[in-house]
C-alpha cells in the first residue's frame, strides 16, 4: 500500500484582494497578515480581520521573533481581542536568542492561549 502525502499550500495575504487571488489560485489555507513587504508581516488590523475572517498572524513588530515581556503582553491582548472579533485561528512564533523555537516560553504560553482561544486553532509555531 503506497502512502500518499498531501501538501497543504498556505498563502500569507495582507489585503482582501490578495485573499481572493490566493483562494482562486487554489490555496488550502490563508494566513492573514499586514505589512508583508516590511520583513515578514505583522498583526493585521481589526478591519481587515473582519473583512477576511481566517487565521491571523499575531506579531507585534517586524524583525526577529525574540520578544520582551511587554511584547508578549501585546501578543496576548491581540489574541484576546481577535477572538472577540471572530478570528478562526492564530499563527504565532517565539524564538530564543539563538534563533531556535523557545520551547520554555511557548510551553508556558501555549496553555494560556489554548484556554483563552477556547477551541480556536493555533496553526503553527515558528
Amino acid at each position: 500500500m503506497a502512502l500518499v502525502s498531501s501538501i497543504i499550500i498556505e498563502v500569507c495575504v495582507d489585503s482582501v484582494q490578495s485573499a481572493i487571488n490566493a483562494a482562486q489560485a487554489g490555496a488550502d489555507r490563508l494566513e492573514l497578515c499586514a505589512n508583508l513587504a516590511l520583513g515578514g508581516g505583522t498583526t493585521p488590523s481589526l478591519g481587515l480581520l473582519k473583512a477576511v475572517q481566517m487565521a491571523a498572524m499575531i506579531r507585534p513588530r517586524t524583525g526577529d521573533f525574540l520578544y520582551s515581556d511587554s511584547e508578549i503582553d501585546v501578543i496576548l491582548e491581540d489574541i484576546r481581542i481577535f477572538k472577540e472579533y471572530g478570528v478562526r485561528g492564530i499563527v504565532v512564533g517565539i524564538l530564543d536568542k539563538d534563533g531556535r523555537v523557545d520551547v520554555d516560553q511557548l510551553s508556558t504560553r501555549l496553555f494560556h492561549w489554548k484556554v483563552m482561544l477556547g477551541g480556536l486553532g493555533i496553526n503553527k509555531l515558528i
